[in-house]
């Protein structure tokens, strides 16, 4: 797969690192390269922790209560990774990054991820960041779908709700 980096695929990447956080350093680094990403710099634990910590704080992005809130947590995150736009060729071609060159990996998920929720929300809605409505499931789903009415983490999940829902309207035998 080749990761579009400001694009769905990041924003997918994202909740699976929050619906599924990394342990070591190591299988950050073997994710990030299934999902496409150049790994220009060794992976270490400081990458782990940034990777964590940006998580966490993209999670509060998802659950902001309403637009601006999410705008403002997203505003200030992309503050902190920008740096001017420019082209590179180290794989797949020429094309953009939002970051300095040669950063580590903790850094380069923080403008990634920054970036790319911004274009997400942007060209998609400001909804479309959620977590699974299923009780006891609080997974979190990028909305990529086209009627952008997507409720659920996954067709397991929505299988499940509509099983209950219909046994909820059968009467009682």
């Amino acid at each position: 797969m080749h990761l579009n980096p400001y694009g769905a695929d990041v924003v997918n990447f994202a909740a699976d690192l929050a619906n599924h956080p990394p342990a070591t350093a190591a299988e950050l680094a073997d994710r990030c390269r299934a999902a496409g990403l150049v790994l220009e710099l060794p992976v270490d634990a400081a990458d782990l922790d940034r990777t964590r910590a940006l998580v966490d704080e993209w999670t509060n992005v998802v659950d902001a209560p309403g637009e601006r809130e999410k705008a403002a947590l997203l505003n200030d995150m992309l503050a902190r990774s920008a740096a001017y736009p420019r082209l590179t060729d180290h794989a797949h071609g020429w094309h953009l990054h939002y970051r300095d060159d040669r950063q580590p990996l903790g850094a380069v998920l923080f403008a990634l991820i920054a970036v790319g929720t911004a274009m997400h929300l942007v060209n998609r809605g400001m909804d479309r960041l959620g977590r699974c409505a299923v009780e006891g499931c609080d997974r979190i789903f990028a909305d990529t779908s086209r009627t952008a009415r997507q409720r659920y983490c996954s067709q397991p999940c929505a299988n499940r709700d509509a099983v209950r829902r219909h046994r909820a309207r059968q009467p009682a035998s």
